[in-house]
C-alpha cells in the first residue's frame, strides 16, 4: 500500500498538452487552431476512456476474486470430506488506519523525494526499486495469471453445456463420459455418441483410442488437485492444495518480472501494477463500511496535500520508473495513474460486493420451529417441573462460490445477453447469481470519479488528486444506495472481522417473522454437557475438551500444527526431520467444480 499510495494521482503530458499558438486575426490560423483543438480534445477522450476503463476493468477482475463465504451462508461440504478450506483476507483494516495510512504513506513519498534529490540521478535508484518490485510482484503476478488459466481451463473444458435444442450435458472426468442431465442429477445411461472430453460440436468427434485418452488425461490433469506437504522438524509443518494452472501461472510471473527487470518496457510495468492490485482486493479488506470510509477520508487528505501544497507527489511520479503506476501512451500525450487510485477506492467497492452477497444469503436463512424443554425444582426436591416453549432455529444456506463458474455459464447461455442475466441451466448455477446493486453503484460512483479528475486535469492543465474526486464519489454514491434501500442499519452492522460467523442459533420472531432477539447463552448451556472446566468445550462427538486441545484440534485440521515428534509419529515409526512432497489425487476421485 506504501507503494501504490505515493502515486495516487493522475497526470497528462505531452505534446497536447496546450493547442500551439497561432495568430487570431488571420481566417486560416483560426481555422487551423480549431482543427488542433479538435484533435487535442479528441485525443484526450480516447486516453480518458482507455484510463476509465482500465481502472475500472482492474477493479471488477479484483472484486470479484475477494469473494468469500459471507457470515450469513453454511460452510461448503462435499461428500465424504471435510469442511472445503476458505480463503481468508490477511489484513483487515481497524479504525486506527485512518490515521495510520496517510502518516506512513507520507513518510514514504517525502523519503522517496529527498533521496531522487540527493542521488541527482534517479536511474540508480530506478535499478534498485525495479529488482525489489519484480521479486516483490511474482506472486501477485502468479495469481493473476492462474487465475486467467483457469477462466481458460473452464472454457475449454467445462463441467457442463447445452447443445442448440436446450439438452443439457454434464462431463465427468472420472468416468470419462457425457451424461444427459435434468437439473443437477446425472440419468443413468451415458451418451455413447459422445465421447471426447470436449463440448459442442468436439463432443462427438471420433478421436483415436489413444487419443482421446491422451485429452482424457490433460483434462484429468487440469482438474485435479494437489497436496504439496512440506514440514521441517522444531519449526513448522503444513500443507496447502495446488493445481496445475498455479504452476504454470507461476512460471509465466518469473519470465515476466525477468522480462520487465532487464528491459523496462512499460506495458510489462504496466502488468506487474495491474497484478499488485489484483493481489491487494485478495488480501486486503476495509472490514466494514465504517472504518473503510474512514481510512478512504484519511487518504482523501493525503493526496489533496501531498498534490496540491507539496511537489512531492508529482516528482515521484514522474522520476520513478517501476510498477507503483499506470502509463497510457496516446498519439500526441501521456498520462498515468496511481496504483493507489485502483487500490484505495477498489477495497471498498469490493466490500459492497461482499455486501450484497451477505444480503443474498441472509434473505435464504430459513427460520424452522424449535421445541426447547427447560426442568428445575419445585417446591420440593422430587418435584421437577418441566416447561416447554417453541422458538426458531436459523438454518443457513450451504455456500456456493460463485466464481471459476464463467465456462459453464457461456456454455450453457442460449444467446449472448444470457450469458450476463441469471443462469438457470442447473440449480449450483443458478445459486451463484445474486443481485449487485451496492457494486453497481459503487462502480458508477468510480466512473464519475474518474471523468471528474480527468475532466479537471484537461481544465486546470495541471495533476490532479484522483481521490479527491474518487472517495466522495464512491462513498456517497455506495451511502446513498443503502438510505435509498433502507439498508443504513444492516452496512452500519456488518463486518468482516469473523464476530458475525455464527453456527445455526435459535433466535425469537415477531408476528411477521422479523427477529427479535438470538437465545445464544441458553443454547449454549443445552449444548454442553456438563463441562466442569470453566475453559472446556464440547467437540462434536459430545466429549468434553479443553481449550487446549480445542485449539490444537482447530490448527490440525488447518495444516498449521507445530507439534514434537512424539505427538506426530505413532510408536515404532520415525518422524520428518525435512520433508517435500507433492501428491496428486487417484483419477476416480477427480471431481469437476
Amino acid at each position: 500500500m506504501s507503494s501504490s499510495g505515493t502515486t495516487s494521482t493522475a497526470l497528462a503530458n505531452g505534446t497536447g498538452d496546450t493547442a500551439p499558438s497561432s495568430n487570431a486575426t488571420t481566417a486560416s490560423s483560426s481555422s487551423t487552431s480549431q482543427t488542433m483543438n479538435i484533435l487535442v480534445h479528441w485525443d484526450f477522450l480516447v486516453l480518458t476512456a482507455q484510463i476509465t476503463l482500465s481502472a475500472m476493468a482492474i477493479i471488477w477482475l479484483g472484486a470479484n476474486s475477494s469473494l468469500r463465504r459471507p457470515p450469513s451462508a453454511a460452510p461448503t461440504k462435499r461428500k465424504g470430506k471435510k469442511r472445503v478450506e476458505e480463503d481468508r483476507f490477511t489484513e483487515g483494516f481497524v479504525a486506527s488506519d485512518a490515521i495510520m495510512f496517510p502518516l506512513l504513506a507520507g513518510t514514504v513519498l517525502i523519503g522517496l523525494y529527498y533521496l531522487i534529490k540527493w542521488l541527482q540521478d534517479s536511474d540508480i535508484l530506478n535499478q534498485l526499486l525495479r529488482a525489489y518490485m519484480s521479486v516483490m510482484s511474482v506472486a501477485s503476478l502468479g495469481k493473476l495469471a492462474a487465475d486467467a488459466l483457469h477462466f481458460l481451463t473452464t472454457m475449454a473444458f467445462p463441467s457442463i453445456w447445452s447443445d442448440r435444442t436446450g439438452r443439457l450435458y454434464r462431463i465427468d472426468t472420472s468416468s470419462r463420459q457425457q451424461f444427459l442431465v435434468s437439473g443437477d442429477d446425472v440419468a443413468d445411461t451415458s451418451v455413447d455418441d459422445k465421447k471426447s472430453p470436449f463440448p459442442g460440436r468436439l463432443s462427438g468427434v471420433s478421436f483415436s483410442e489413444k487419443t482421446n485418452n491422451a485429452l482424457w488425461e490433460i483434462r484429468h490433469l487440469f482438474k485435479e488437485e494437489w497436496t504439496v506437504r512440506m514440514a521441517l522438524h522444531g519449526i513448522a509443518k503444513g500443507h496447502v492444495n495446488i493445481k496445475l494452472n498455479d504452476l504454470l501461472g507461476f512460471l509465466f510471473a518469473i519470465m515476466t518480472t525477468m522480462a520487465y527487470y532487464l528491459t523496462g518496457w512499460y506495458w510489462l510495468s504496466n502488468i506487474l501494477g495491474s497484478a499488485f492490485c489484483y493481489a491487494a482486493f485478495t488480501m486486503i479488506s476495509p472490514t466494514s463500511f465504517a472504518i473503510g470510509t474512514m481510512v478512504l477520508a484519511g487518504l482523501f487528505i493525503y493526496d489533496i496535500v501531498m498534490v496540491f501544497y507539496t511537489p512531492y507527489m508529482v516528482t515521484v511520479a514522474t522520476k520513478l520508473d517501476v510498477p507503483i503506476k499506470l502509463i497510457f501512451q496516446g498519439p500526441s500525450r501521456s498520462s498515468i495513474l496511481g496504483l493507489g487510485d485502483i487500490v484505495v477506492p477498489g477495497i471498498f467497492i469490493g466490500l459492497a460486493l461482499r455486501f450484497d452477497l451477505w444480503r443474498h444469503y441472509t434473505e435464504q436463512i430459513k427460520r424452522i420451529p424449535t421445541e426447547l424443554k427447560s426442568e428445575f425444582t419445585g417446591e420440593t426436591p422430587e418435584k421437577v417441573v418441566t416447561t416447554t416453549e417453541t422458538q426458531y432455529r436459523s438454518v443457513k444456506a450451504p455456500y456456493v462460490d460463485p466464481r471459476g463458474r464463467w465456462g459453464d455459464r457461456i456454455w450453457t447461455a442460449t444467446n449472448l445477453t444470457s450469458i450476463f442475466s441469471t443462469p438457470t441451466a442447473t440449480p449450483t448455477l443458478a445459486a451463484t447469481a445474486f443481485s449487485k446493486p451496492y457494486f453497481y453503484a459503487s462502480m458508477a460512483g468510480y466512473a464519475v470519479g474518474m471523468l471528474l479528475t480527468l475532466t479537471m486535469l484537461l481544465v486546470f492543465n495541471r495533476g490532479q488528486p484522483a481521490l479527491l474526486y474518487l472517495v466522495p464519489c464512491v462513498t456517497g454514491a455506495v451511502w446513498m444506495t443503502g438510505a435509498v434501500r433502507g439498508d443504513l442499519h444492516d452496512m452500519w452492522t456488518y463486518t468482516e472481522d469473523g464476530s458475525l460467523d455464527t453456527e445455526d442459533v435459535v433466535v425469537e420472531v415477531d408476528g411477521n417473522g422479523n427477529v427479535v432477539k438470538e437465545i445464544t447463552e441458553k443454547g449454549e448451556k443445552e449444548d454442553e454437557k456438563h463441562v466442569k472446566d470453566g475453559n472446556g468445550s464440547v467437540n462434536e462427538s459430545g466429549i468434553a475438551e479443553s481449550s487446549t486441545a480445542r485449539r490444537a484440534r482447530n490448527q490440525s485440521e488447518k495444516g498449521e500444527t507445530r507439534e514434537s515428534p512424539a505427538a506426530t509419529s505413532r510408536p515404532g515409526e520415525g518422524y520428518d526431520v525435512f520433508l517435500f512432497s507433492i501428491t496428486a489425487p487417484p483419477a476416480a476421485s477427480v471431481e469437476d467444480d
